[in-house]
């Protein structure tokens, strides 16, 4: 799979109609396909914000038949108000314990933070969580991971929050969980505005999907293929919203 495009953000930046964007150039999928992303910015959303309204707003103006849209996990939490504050966590023994043997990947996620695993044990049960704990303590000398994550379920490895060293101040304080009814939102969005949706929770490892919306037209393989290099980035560009065009 070739991408072509430069990470530079200063040669990416594009604006129209007063709507900055970035071209993260082409990507090539395995079947040969060929789609352009652009990477739109939007303003810092807030909770509550109407999902609709951002759409018509930031997207519209660039759409065009045949387009798809990736709308990320983490403004969705804030516009449905997923979301959970420091003062509704309240880090128990096993919290406090556990987060100081939890390991972050290179993009800085993971469960060291009292209140996040807090949030975790408050979310599955403490049985669950002591159980995943054990299991990624035994394979991690094999190269096993992502144990903790998958023995958890439930969305937990979708948390995403309480930093204290996040750009933003609020995430410092709030910590995002993803939609609970992913595809009810996708399928809401692409009536109220005709541009097919899918619900994306990607950062610079992985790329989970949570959701399209009925009668996407790209498989699960292409939307992969075509988000691989992870376009909404892993920054504070405000960036959540992917508009992804088939070139052939």
């Amino acid at each position: 799979m070739g991408i072509i495009a430069s990470r530079n953000l200063e040669e990416q930046r594009r604006e129209h109609e007063g709507i900055v964007y970035f071209d993260r150039g082409n990507a090539a999928a395995q079947d040969g396909s060929v789609y352009l992303r652009y990477a739109i910015q939007t303003h810092f959303v807030m909770r509550g914000e109407d999902p609709t309204a951002l759409v018509e707003q930031y997207v519209k103006p660039f759409y065009q038949t045949g387009d798809v849209l990736s709308f990320g996990a983490k403004v969705m939490a804030m516009c449905v108000e997923s979301v959970k504050t420091r003062d509704e966590v309240q880090p128990g023994f096993f919290a406090n314990l556990m987060w100081r043997f939890a390991a972050s990947n290179s993009t800085g996620v993971g469960m060291h933070e009292p209140y996040k695993m807090q949030l975790v044990i408050d979310m599955v049960g403490l049985p669950r969580v002591l159980l995943a704990a054990f299991l990624s303590a035994i394979t991690k000398p094999f190269g096993v991971k992502g144990v903790f994550y998958r023995v958890c379920g439930q969305g937990v490895g979708g948390i995403d929050g309480f930093y204290d060293r996040s750009s933003f101040d609020i995430y410092k304080q709030m910590a995002l969980i993803n939609p609970e009814n992913p595809q009810d939102l996708c399928d809401d969005l692409f009536v109220k505005t005709g541009i097919p949706v899918v619900l994306m929770d990607a950062n610079d490892i992985q790329r989970d999907q949570l959701a399209k919306s009925s009668d996407f037209p790209l498989s699960d393989q292409q939307i992969q293929d075509a988000l691989k290099d992870n376009p909404s980035g892993q920054g504070d560009e405000l960036t959540p919203f992917i508009l992804i065009r088939k070139l052939n």
